[in-house]
């Protein structure tokens, strides 16, 4: 692995990490970040969500280090610094949603080719927390996972589901499955709403410090995803929802505001899942690592308390 770009001066991750390129199987070239404290108890795998980079989650990686875990990180193909995947930068895509299987089986021998130590444990958001329940699914080896407002469901308002539903099909008829999802367009989720219409985050600090990375370092930002991409993602979400539980123990948790995933999903996924555990918290929205401090504090504790037990 050879060094990658990283933009430390922006964000306030621990001083010791380590910002790599890394070629998947099938060649597409993924960043990776790693952080790795001399007295880490395990490692955990840090999978963010769509549009998402690894500077986003400076702050997080440093409250995870100060509790003596190793942490690994990925942009995920077509977001970040990884490889982009169409001639527009800013669309969100993906061949197959399976592809993000082969970023996450790439992270997880390159976190062992760093020496990180064993055991591994998930904390992931929104998308990663569907990339992460897949490979859970087939195998992947975690002792413990944290699911942050997990997309296992997309929230579409009721008087636009019709449209959802048949949007798809219509696009793959006419040839228009690349591009933008009705309703997006190149421009970032944040600079299209705004902080009063956001549903990301009540913390206007929050915000702000997003806006600004997204200022300085434009190339990594992501617009709205392609109607291809949403087609996947339902098929994903539906998949999954009726597909196996895995073996392990969970902990979930959703916003009492959010709006970008469907809660519903994530109550069903929860209906038959014995054991797995799952937390409403009050006066949050979507992002709860980047809430405001008593809803983040709540979050990051409770998952990490998680993490701890024995």
């Amino acid at each position: 692995m050879t060094a990658a770009p990283f933009h430390a001066e922006l964000v306030q991750a621990p001083p010791n990490g380590k910002v790599m390129w890394q070629e998947a199987r099938d060649g597409v070239r993924l960043r990776l970040g790693f952080w790795a404290p001399s007295n880490a108890q395990g490692t955990i795998l840090l999978l963010p969500g769509r549009t998402e980079y690894i500077e986003k989650y400076g702050r997080v990686i440093s409250v995870l280090t100060k509790e003596n875990y190793a942490v690994a990180v990925i942009d995920w193909r077509g977001q970040g610094y990884s490889e982009r995947l169409t001639q527009d930068p800013f669309l969100g895509h993906v061949s197959a949603f399976s592809d993000y299987q082969i970023d996450l089986q790439a992270l997880v021998a390159a976190t062992n080719e760093a020496g990180l130590p064993q055991p591994l444990s998930v904390i992931s958001h929104s998308m990663g927390g569907n990339i992460a329940l897949r490979a859970m699914s087939e195998g992947l080896d975690a002792r413990r996972a944290v699911f942050s407002a997990p997309m296992w469901g997309i929230h579409i308002p009721v008087s636009k589901r019709l449209a959802a539903a048949v949007l798809p099909a219509l696009a793959r008829v006419s040839g228009k499955e690349l591009e933008y999802l009705p309703g997006t367009s190149q421009t970032s989720y944040l600079v299209e709403n705004g902080f009063e219409d956001n549903l990301l985050t009540s913390d206007k600090a929050h915000f702000e410090y997003l806006c600004a990375l997204g200022e300085v370092a434009p190339e990594l930002a992501l617009g709205g995803p392609s109607i291809h991409w949403f087609a996947q993602a339902q098929a994903e979400c539906s998949a999954l929802l009726d597909g196996p539980r895995p073996d392990l123990p969970v902990h979930t948790f959703y916003g009492s505001n959010e709006g970008i995933v469907a809660p519903a999903c994530i109550r069903k996924m929860h209906e038959s899942w014995p054991g797995a555990e799952l937390t409403v918290i009050n006066d949050a929205r979507h992002e709860l690592m980047m809430e405001a401090p008593l809803p983040r504090k709540t979050f990051l504790d409770s998952a990490l308390a998680f993490l701890n037990a024995d």
